[in-house]
């Protein structure tokens, strides 16, 4: 997996977020998006998502033979943890890992409720979303993150609303869950990337 980014820029109104990007990110190696509060990183990520439009530039996704991955089938190659992304609050934790794995299937051997027993909520298996924890819901979104069966990790704030448990189980499983797959993550929290060999400022893209 290849992502080629060519000077992108996104502009909001009259204001330049992002601005003259360009970069290549190639698969099996991860990613940390830096800079403080406000300098792009989230929507950098979501550009790179196809969540949102470029302003201008190109961004431009192969898959391992090189074939150009048009951007209607990108999201098929992907998966993202966010804090802006919301999970249907309405379904069960099973019927939720049922719903996102007939989209995403998860890893080769990963059932349902391994799937339950590794974000540590085995009890919580018949509870409705909407009643868990914020904590609760991350360790989901993270853990729909780390064990579906894509090329592409999109990690955004990852540890958000995690306590120093929750944090300690993000770092015990973020590099031996995603092995040979491109991970992308946007923080200003070293501990949240300190495994991180490829480290992008997004405060030189203005």
């Amino acid at each position: 997996m290849r992502i080629t980014v060519e000077n992108i820029g996104k502009k909001f109104v009259t204001e330049w977020i992002i601005r003259h990007a360009s970069f290549e990110l190639s698969g099996g190696q991860k990613y940390t998006f830096v800079g403080p509060n406000g300098s792009g990183k989230s929507t950098l990520l979501q550009l790179l998502t196809g969540i949102m439009p470029v302003t201008e530039g190109v961004i431009k996704y192969n898959d391992n033979s090189g074939k150009e991955i048009e951007i209607d089938n990108w999201y098929k190659h992907l998966v993202i943890a966010a804090p802006y992304l919301e999970l249907i609050e309405e379904f069960t934790l099973r019927e939720l890992i049922e719903f996102h794995s007939s989209f995403k299937p998860l890893k080769k051997g990963i059932s349902f409720a391994d799937f339950e027993d590794f974000v540590q909520l085995s009890h919580a298996s018949g509870k409705i979303i909407r009643h868990f924890s914020s904590g609760m819901k991350q360790r989901v979104k993270l853990g729909l993150a780390f064990l579906s069966d894509v090329p592409v990790i999109f990690l955004d704030e990852p540890t958000t609303n995690l306590d120093v448990q929750g944090i300690r189980w993000y770092l015990d499983h973020v590099v031996d869950n995603t092995d040979n797959q491109l991970v992308l993550l946007g923080s200003n929290v070293e501990q949240e990337y300190e495994f991180c060999e490829n480290i992008i400022t997004v405060s030189a893209f203005k």
